[in-house]
């Protein structure tokens, strides 16, 4: 058990049940000790440089003993973590808060000893937090964010005066408070600025993994709806086989007898697998419905046909606008599974009707999914397609991440489409894609 397990199991008995899940859940292990020991190592190598010049090049004189008995706390802390716990592990928010405690406090004894907030390195107080405020949990930034400001408003009051030359020289207390006050709105800028990138960026992240999630099940299904057309494809032959002789048999067997009884079982069996078989190949003899062509007004009728009738209030009406017959498109994953969740949220928040357009030009498809529902919430319309935002002003439906919209929005852009969501004049959402028609063009056949 590591020096920090130890800790926390000293603590938690102290903890209640709430605290103790609360703590669990607080554990976001994004920062690995090899980072913790590698910012250690440089932030040694920068504190011991500073000192010799300042000490030997400039001929300061302060407490230079004591000072390298502070930074070798920290060189015997690395040590003791390099060889007694793996560097390649994530470490717990609590260990983060442990180690990052040390280095401020190593690092406000450090400025003790030569001026306080007299000495200017004292931004490094930002150091810790910043890196907290990018990997860590709130309560864990805001533990160091107050450790800092507590120990340097200490040395705002305490600290062993640096060795001007003019022995008398000390700078005026309210220059002091103002290198505090600025060292916190600086540490609070820029720990909240790291801090909201991080966590837009493992936002994103988790988005885009649900989405290659989604997009990897329906390649799945894809697959296996291949598969099958393959095996109804390559089992047709020697199940023909099987049935001519099992009639040849039947034709010698003695009418009422045990074998002519169970070559005539054997028979409407094999039938039944014919059948079975024919069913398997209608999804098509290519063996693989992901390259599957099919005419656009088909594509659309197999996207909506699962929504139709779900409610008997809402109707779902396909129109199409275009010169000719509809063009041959690709039958894509991608495309299908974001299609589908589009017209279930439209067909979730209508009132009492979705109209789904599809149009072509030479150049263009275009698509239309039109609800007359309460519309896509104002104050988040400019958001739409972002992971985990919530579109409606109203919901019927409770506990959506704000996933659905993203996921769609993305495998669509992946097939080449560019998504738009507006408000119509009369209330309702609009869902817009386009695409150039070279992106989704199949081939005829």
């Amino acid at each position: 058990m590591s020096i920090f397990e130890k800790t926390r199991a000293t603590l938690f008995p102290l903890m209640g049940e709430p605290e103790q899940r609360n703590y669990a859940a607080s554990v976001s292990g994004r920062l690995r000790r090899s980072t913790l020991v590698l910012l250690r190592w440089m932030a040694i190598a920068g504190q011991t440089a500073a000192i010799v010049l300042v000490a030997f090049g400039l001929g300061y004189d302060f407490p230079l003993f004591e000072c390298f008995v502070v930074i070798g706390l920290s060189i015997l802390l690395n040590l003791v973590v390099t060889f007694t716990l793996p560097l390649d592990r994530r470490v717990e928010d609590f260990e983060a808060l442990l180690q990052l405690g040390f280095d401020l406090t190593q690092l406000a004894v450090l400025l003790w000893l030569t001026g306080g907030m007299n000495n200017p390195f004292a931004l490094l107080f930002m150091a810790p937090v910043v890196t907290s405020a990018t990997t860590l949990s709130r309560p864990v930034v805001f533990t160091l964010g107050a450790l800092a400001a507590s120990l340097s408003l200490y040395m705002v009051y305490n600290f062993q005066p640096l060795p001007w030359s003019d022995a008398n020289f000390m700078l005026p207390f309210m220059f002091r408070m103002g290198a505090w006050s600025a060292l916190i709105v600086g540490m609070t800028f820029t720990s909240l600025y790291a801090w909201r990138s991080a966590r837009e960026s493992r936002r994103m992240s988790e988005a885009l993994r649900a989405t290659e999630t989604v997009l990897a099940q329906e390649q799945k299904l894809s697959a296996l709806g291949g598969m099958a057309a393959a095996a109804a494809h390559e089992l047709g032959t020697p199940l023909a086989t099987i049935r001519l002789t099992a009639k040849e048999l039947f034709r010698e067997a003695e009418p009422g007898t045990h074998q002519a009884e169970d070559l005539e079982l054997l028979l409407s069996q094999t039938e039944r697998c014919r059948e079975i078989l024919k069913q398997l190949g209608k999804r098509g003899d290519a063996g693989d419905l992901y390259h599957d062509n099919l005419a656009y007004d088909i594509l659309l009728e197999e996207v909506a046909e699962p929504y139709q009738g779900i409610s008997a209030n809402v109707s779902i009406d396909i129109a199409l606008d275009g010169e000719g017959d509809p063009p041959v498109v690709q039958r894509r994953a991608e495309l299908i599974y974001a299609l589908k969740n589009l017209i279930e949220n439209a067909e979730s928040f209508a009132r009492s009707e979705v109209v789904i357009t599809g149009a072509w030009t030479d150049k263009t498809i275009s698509l239309n999914i039109v609800d007359d529902g309460p519309g896509f919430d104002a104050a988040v319309r400019d958001r739409l397609g972002e992971p985990y935002v919530t579109a409606r002003a109203e919901k019927k439906r409770a506990g959506g991440l704000g996933l659905g919209l993203f996921i769609s929005k993305t495998l669509l852009e992946r097939t080449g489409a560019k998504v738009r969501f507006a408000n119509g004049n009369q209330g309702g959402a609009i869902v817009s894609i386009d695409w150039p028609i070279e992106a989704i063009l199949g081939t005829s056949t």
